[in-house]
C-alpha cells in the first residue's frame, strides 16, 4: 500500500472536485477528464488522462477541523482518545503484511509521522526525512567493511543488554527492537530499494526531482522490493492566504508524480496488488476570504484510490453546487478504513490489546465497507 499524504488540508475544490462558474469556484478552470461528465483541476492534466484508472470519493466527511486531530483521524482510524495511543495505519499492515524481520512501513517526507502506538517497537516506521539521502545511512562508512560492521554491531549488542539486564525498562526493549529491525534491513536485499542512483536520471526526472517526486519514486522501488507500507508527504496544503497560486504548484508536483507513480506500477503489473491512496485531512471552504485563501472545512473533501482490486473509472458521492455539502453517498472516515482492510485483506473487526489492557478493534465498529469500490 502507498499513501500520498497532501498534508495541511487540501481543497477539493481546486482540485478533484471543481465548481465552475459559481461564486466559490475560484480562478481555475474545470478540463474534462477521461471519463464522461468528471472534471478535474487545469492544473492536474496528466491525473485527468488516467482518471479511467482510478476511483475517486468525493462525498468523504470528516469529523476533526483542527489539524491534530484530523491528522491523527486520517491516518490512525480513530478519533483521538487520551486514554489510548492507536497506532499509524501503516503500522497495521506492516503487522498482517510485513515479513516480521525488517521494517514494513516507510514515512517519507519531514514531519507528521505517526508512530505505531500500542502495537509497539516491531511496527514503528523507518522515517525517510529526505528520500535523494535513504542510502546513506545504510552504507558503512569509508573502510568499514562489512565484517567489521557485523563486529561492531555485536559488540553493541553485548554491551546493551549487559546494561538493560541490570537496568530493565520498556524503553530499553523498545530501542533494541528497533535496532534489530534495522540492523536486519542493512544486511538485506531489500536495502537496494533505498538507493535511488539504480534508476536512470530519465526516471528520475520523469517524477520530479523534488522531494515528493523522488520520494514517490522510492515508494515504487519499496513495494517492488515487498515493502507493504510507504507513506510520502507533500506540504503545503494549509491556504489560508493565497489559496490559488499554492494550489497550483502544489497540484503541478502531484500531478507529474502520481502519475509517473500509477504509470510505473501498471507497467510492471504491480498496480493491481498495490492500493495506492491521495489522501488529506480535510477539505477547504468554499468561500475565499479576504487573504485569497480558503479555510479549514471538514464536512466534505476528496479522496482518490487505485488499484489493490478497486474497481477503477468510478466516482463515488457528490457535493452540492458550491462544494460546501455531501449531497449524496457519504463515506465517513471509518467506511474508508474498513475498505482499505476489506482491499488489503485484513479482517477489520480483529481485535487488539492496547497498553491498558482495553480490547481495540483494527477498524472502529462503525465503519462500512464502501461497496461501490469493488462492485
Amino acid at each position: 500500500m502507498i499513501v500520498l499524504f497532501m498534508r495541511g488540508g487540501m481543497s477539493h475544490i481546486d482540485t478533484f472536485d471543481p465548481k465552475p462558474g459559481r461564486p466559490t469556484g475560484g480562478t481555475f478552470r474545470a478540463i474534462e477528464t477521461t471519463l464522461p461528465d468528471v472534471r478535474f483541476s487545469e492544473h492536474l492534466p496528466r491525473l485527468a488522462e488516467r482518471a479511467g484508472k482510478m476511483t475517486l470519493i468525493r462525498s468523504l466527511v470528516g469529523s476533526e477541523s483542527n489539524h491534530v486531530r484530523a491528522e491523527h483521524l486520517l491516518r490512525t482510524g480513530y478519533q483521538p482518545q487520551s486514554a489510548v495511543e492507536f497506532p499509524a495505519w501503516g503500522s497495521y499492515v506492516d503487522r498482517h503484511l510485513g515479513d516480521g524481520v525488517t521494517p514494513g512501513y516507510i514515512a517519507i517526507g519531514r514531519g507528521g509521522t505517526f508512530g505505531a502506538g500500542f502495537l509497539g517497537p516491531d511496527h514503528m516506521p523507518l522515517s525517510i526525512n529526505e528520500p535523494t539521502k535513504a542510502m546513506r545511512p545504510l552504507r558503512s562508512p569509508r573502510g568499514v567493511d562489512q565484517a567489521r560492521r557485523s563486529s561492531r554491531t555485536e559488540l553493541l549488542t553485548l554491551l546493551d543488554e549487559e546494561f538493560y539486564a541490570s537496568h530493565p525498562s520498556s524503553v530499553a526493549r523498545d530501542l533494541m527492537a528497533a535496532r534489530d529491525r534495522a540492523t536486519a534491513l542493512t544486511g538485506s536485499s531489500k536495502s537496494n530499494a533505498f538507493d535511488l542512483d539504480r534508476e536512470t536520471q530519465a526516471t528520475r526526472a520523469r517524477y520530479g526531482q523534488d522531494s515528493f517526486g523522488q520520494g514517490c519514486l522510492l515508494a515504487r522501488r519499496l513495494v517492488d522490493a515487498d515493502i507493504p507500507f510507504a507513506e510520502v508527504r507533500l506540504h503545503g496544503w494549509d491556504t489560508h492566504a493565497d489559496n490559488f497560486p499554492a494550489v497550483a504548484s502544489l497540484s503541478a508536483k502531484l500531478d507529474r508524480s502520481c502519475s509517473a507513480l500509477l504509470d510505473d506500477l501498471e507497467a510492471s503489473g504491480r498496480l493491481s496488488s498495490t492500493l495506492v491512496v491521495l489522501v488529506t485531512e480535510f477539505g477547504r471552504t468554499p468561500k475565499i476570504n479576504d487573504r485569497g485563501g480558503r479555510d479549514h472545512h471538514a464536512r466534505c473533501f476528496s479522496v482518490l484510490l487505485a488499484g489493490g482490486g478497486m474497481r477503477p473509472g468510478r466516482v463515488i458521492g457528490t457535493t452540492d453546487e458550491d462544494g460546501a455539502e455531501v449531497s449524496s453517498r457519504p463515506v465517513t472516515v471509518p467506511d474508508l478504513f474498513a475498505s482499505l482492510a476489506f482491499a488489503l485483506g485484513i479482517q477489520a473487526d480483529e481485535e487488539l490489546m492496547s497498553g491498558g489492557g482495553r480490547p481495540i478493534r483494527l477498524v472502529d465498529p462503525k465503519g462500512a465497507v464502501v461497496r461501490e469500490l469493488f462492485a
